[in-house]
């Protein structure tokens, strides 16, 4: 019994007196290839040492851009999208995702905050005013939770200067931050072809008089000659008849709307508005053409929905020029 206590007791001062092993720090994880990534976005400089894993979206289009980039399981949070139908496959796919809002716009700063994300994209600077309890641009940055603002919309001005082009500029972009720059480079090419396609089909056909509306018997709310709805009919073969006002989504009067004898017009589609009920498509149009009973465009009853959706920064918007050009020139794309 001695010796076994004799012998318990020698283990114990053993394995008291030996130190614990101290682990050299190892070298810190190298970037993945391709990184870090510098962007530029509504005059601030982003830079990504690895992939955002931890995304939060806003407005749809941002989510559907994510989606046609093969990114929907990066996205941690969403905001509520019921104004108009889906795309193809994406209803899916959104179910997935918590919602952290339900409107269109982003939550309150707190539960913002709270969310930990890694990386923010909206289409609009909406969802960033203090003045409305968001968190703003800068407090996202400080926590980690860098912002980009798709479109360039930045501010009222850069939202007129909007070309087609910046949609590309995005996707390459976005391709860059989440390491997949050969699937943006793809599916960017697809939409620059479908692009050329349309506007090869209307080349040399007469544009059609277009107003673009959101209802409304007067004033009009309707998009003026400048940003993205404007570059969507022209692109689609057609004219605005409000291209000599300056401005995106404005007010018209219902005089100078009459005056314009549209051949056709373009109704913004959603159903609510932060939450709300708005009228329908089917009520705007009735006032539309109750302000341009003597045009053509009444005469025919030529009217399309356009969901807004594809009237806001995004893959989308470049989607819906076909949808529009087919609806203005049916001659140039036979079944």
């Amino acid at each position: 019994m001695r010796r076994l206590l004799v012998l318990l007791a020698a283990l114990t001062l053993t394995a008291c007196g030996q130190a614990p092993a101290v682990q050299e720090p190892g070298p810190a994880a190298a970037p993945p290839a391709g990184f870090p990534v510098t962007i530029q976005n509504c005059g601030r400089t982003l830079t990504f040492d690895r992939p955002p894993a931890k995304v939060v979206t806003g407005y749809h289009p941002s989510l559907e851009t994510l989606f046609a980039l093969g990114l929907a399981d990066r996205v941690a949070g969403r905001t509520n999208f019921s104004e108009s139908a889906f795309l193809p496959g994406h209803r899916e796919l959104y179910a997935r995702i918590k919602e952290i809002s339900p409107t269109i716009m982003l939550p309150q700063k707190e539960v913002m905050l709270a969310q930990g994300a890694d990386f923010v994209l909206d289409n609009a600077m909406a969802s960033f005013d203090a003045a409305g309890g968001y968190a703003t641009v800068a407090e996202l940055d400080a926590a980690g939770s860098p912002v980009y603002i798709l479109g360039g919309w930045c501010s009222p001005r850069e939202t007129l200067e909007f070309t087609l082009e910046d949609t590309f500029t995005d996707l390459h972009n976005l391709g860059r931050i989440f390491g997949v720059p050969d699937r943006a480079a793809k599916l960017a090419a697809g939409l620059r072809a479908g692009l050329d396609d349309v506007r090869e089909r209307v080349a040399g056909r007469p544009p059609v008089r277009v107003l673009a509306t959101d209802g409304g018997r007067g004033p009009v709310n309707a998009y003026g000659g400048a940003g993205l709805t404007h570059q969507m009919i022209t692109a689609a073969g057609g004219r605005n008849v409000l291209e000599g006002v300056e401005g995106d989504y404005t007010e018209v009067s219902a005089e100078q709307v009459s005056a314009a004898q549209p051949e056709a017009v373009l109704v913004s589609e959603y159903a609510t508005l932060r939450g709300e009920t708005t009228p329908s498509v089917r009520a705007k149009t009735a006032d539309t053409f109750a302000v341009v009973r003597n045009s053509p465009a009444a005469a025919d009853r030529r009217v399309l929905a356009l969901p807004v959706a594809a009237q806001h920064p995004g893959y989308r918007n470049l989607l819906a020029i076909a949808g529009i050009a087919r609806f203005l020139h049916p001659g140039a794309f036979p079944a």
